[in-house]
């Protein structure tokens, strides 16, 4: 029997294999990453906890301002810039990168390196 399944199941079930083999703590977060049609999600959690730590989106007030009329490859270096300056702030360096089941390349990679070239170690 041939089971057809679409795009976005098969993401989930790509983040699902992700999920069993991080973990983020207070002093190494997971930094996860979602976008939907419109918007970019980024959060930093504590899973000992089960709590968020920072959150960051294109819909907070300061970045809404920054990123209008802008492409979304400009639009993700300035959330991966803000987002570092966020994390810099609470004092951590060094995070678990949790890439949600989307491929890294394109515009998840310049997040990314934004955020390395910040100081933020994955």
């Amino acid at each position: 029997m041939i089971k057809n399944t679409n795009r976005k199941e098969k993401r989930r079930i790509r983040h699902l294999r992700i999920r069993e083999k991080i973990k983020g703590d207070s002093e190494k977060p997971r930094v996860s990453y979602y976008r939907s049609l419109k918007h970019v999600y980024l959060q930093a959690i504590d899973d000992t906890k089960g709590e968020t730590i920072l959150s960051l989106s294109t819909l907070s007030k300061d970045i809404k301002n920054l990123i209008q009329g802008k492409s979304q490859k400009e639009i993700h270096t300035i959330l991966g810039q803000k987002f570092a300056e966020l994390l810099l702030n609470k004092e951590i360096k060094k995070i678990v990168f949790d890439r949600g089941g989307y491929l890294y390349h394109g515009n998840l990679k310049l997040l990314c390196e934004e955020m390395r070239k910040m100081g933020i170690e994955f």
